[in-house]
């Protein structure tokens, strides 16, 4: 897809008021305060985070092989800050789990809450959901990098059920916890399953095909997110993009960085992204309709929501 090219002006109007705010009337005119630097407002900027950290054996690595892999392709991609949403429940005294959780954090990315078992909001009581994050937040409070980011597993913010949503939405807030936002979505987990089920059939598996589907299919995501919030709210936010902590991730996300910044993107760091005001945005819709620009498309009636590629048929 063809970049639009960034647009940094001011127009002359709002230059005008700029300057009229930032003058003081008790210093002389030559005296007024220096502006900010413009913001490109249509440029393409798009963070990483990493979902179920730290995950099963996927159909290629070992579960500890996969993190030094993963680390070693962030830093050759570029993303200097990612985020790792953790499932504290997963770890334990018998594994090297939490080295390698620290190990992300040692490399310079940061750790995040995804509750301690990876409770899906609709099938489980409000009490038993918010304990299952604070599980999380005592594993996670203390360590380096900690953020006090919350995301839902699955997505999932409690379907039709407002009442549940809401509720947890309040806790959220009196834990200070941030909704961890996502907009780019191309169900990576999906495909890392059917490769271990290859693998476990014994199937012979063609890596560069699979390595060009990956990076095709979330290069077509990242665009498409792109789109619907130009339609959706008329600027570009910062996109965020979900990955999970799969041996797939590990393999290629450097091809992916690569190919991004080939399409015209930005990459730059999860905390630039949650100061985006898109990570303050409550949609009030129905039920969890995907990612959080999905769901403000939903809640003002904008077509065309649904990458086509996260339909698993």
């Amino acid at each position: 897809m063809l970049a639009l090219a960034p647009r940094l002006f001011l127009p002359s109007l709002l230059l005008a008021i700029a300057l009229f705010a930032f003058w003081r009337p008790d210093h002389g005119a030559s005296e007024v305060m220096a502006l900010p630097a413009p913001v490109a407002m249509y440029d393409k900027r798009i963070a990483f985070s990493f979902d179920d950290a730290p995950r099963g054996k996927g159909a290629f690595l070992e579960p500890d092989e996969r993190p030094k892999l993963l680390i070693e392709a962030l830093k050759t991609a570029g993303i200097d800050q990612a985020a790792f949403f953790i499932n504290s429940g997963r770890i334990t005294a018998n594994d090297n789990d939490a080295a390698d959780i620290e190990a992300y954090a040692a490399a310079g990315h940061v750790l995040a809450n995804h509750t301690a078992r990876h409770s899906k909001l609709s099938s489980v009581s409000v009490e038993t959901f918010l304990a299952d994050i604070d599980a999380a937040e005592v594993w996670l409070k203390g360590k380096p990098n900690y953020r006090p980011w919350f995301r839902f597993p699955f997505l999932d913010e409690g379907r039709k059920n407002r009442a549940k949503r809401d509720a947890v939405r309040t806790g959220l807030k009196k834990r200070g916890l941030m909704n961890g936002y996502v907009t780019v979505d191309a169900s990576d987990w999906y495909l890392e399953d059917m490769a271990i089920s290859a693998a476990r059939a014994g199937k012979i598996m063609d890596w560069n095909a699979l390595r060009d589907l990956f990076v095709e299919s979330y290069t077509q995501s990242a665009n498409f997110a792109d789109d619907l919030a130009r339609r959706t709210l008329g600027r570009a936010p910062v996109q965020m993009i979900l990955l999970h902590e799969t041996d797939l991730s590990a393999m290629f996300v450097d091809d992916l960085a690569a190919a991004l910044k080939a399409d015209g993107w930005t990459i730059v760091t999860a905390d630039e992204a949650y100061r985006d005001p898109i990570a303050f945005m409550e949609p009030d819709v129905d039920f969890a309709d995907g990612t959080r620009t999905q769901m403000l498309a939903a809640e003002r009636n904008i077509g065309n929501r649904w990458y086509e590629r996260n339909d698993q048929k």
